[in-house]
């Protein structure tokens, strides 16, 4: 049987992520968990070893690539054939983590969760709604492959991906880029439709401003991918 370990990168999450490690036991009681602690401000690392879950303390707000590569390389380490990545706002409905795990056992190098291939549940703000769209449309045009939701933090790798992302991850807003990555490197991406949850508590620390800084500066980095990865 296959190790698989779920990865939570949390920051602030004390609110939303008790919760969402309760659904995942009832889910899936056989994977084994990590919770990410991006040097939380509250108790988000306290409560999540309270609840039993492995807990991975950064010493310095990393940012969510540092903390997901941080996951990635404890996959790797700790000898993990599929890692999933599961947000922890809540986001992600556990429900659907199987799904995503089954992808990959049937030879898929990563799958993610697309909120927009059924368009049910909650489909994200307007703005991040055009950002996410743009993002699709700027793979397309550079790997000829349509991933409907490129920034869904919902996702599953095997064993060849999780070496990659543990060697090789983007700091900022960095599913878009790691999509174009793989895709350039021949790993097969697909898709399977999930349904979305809108966060509980807390909010998003991605501004209207910060979300066109990000807009700019990741299809840089994507177009800069696409050139340079196969020299």
């Amino acid at each position: 049987m296959k190790k698989v370990l779920i990865i939570i990168p949390a920051f602030n999450e004390k609110g939303n992520i008790s919760e969402l490690l309760s659904k995942i036991k009832e889910e899936c009681p056989k994977f084994d968990v990590v919770v990410i602690n991006d040097c939380s401000k509250d108790d988000t690392s306290k409560l999540c070893k309270s609840l039993g879950a492995d807990v991975i303390d950064l010493p310095v707000n990393m940012g969510i690539g540092g903390a997901v590569q941080t996951g990635y390389k404890y996959a790797l380490e700790s000898g993990y054939d599929i890692a999933v990545q599961v947000d922890g706002d809540g986001q992600h409905n556990p429900i659907y983590i199987q799904s995503l795990v089954n992808e990959v056992d049937n030879g898929v190098n990563l799958c993610i969760g697309s909120r927009y291939i059924n368009k049910a549940g909650f489909q994200s703000s307007l703005l991040r709604r055009i950002g996410i769209k743009h993002f699709s449309n700027v793979i397309l045009l550079l790997t000829g492959k349509r991933i409907t939701d490129p920034t869904s933090g919902a996702r599953a790798c095997d064993i060849k991906t999780i070496e990659f992302f543990a060697n090789s991850y983007p700091k900022d807003y960095p599913e878009p880029e790691t999509i174009i990555s793989l895709i350039k490197k021949k790993f097969t991406v697909s898709e399977i439709p999930v349904v979305m949850n809108e966060r509980k508590e807390g909010k998003s620390s991605i501004t209207a401003m910060k979300a066109l800084y990000y807009m700019i500066k990741v299809t840089l980095a994507m177009v800069i991918v696409a050139i340079t990865i196969d020299k």
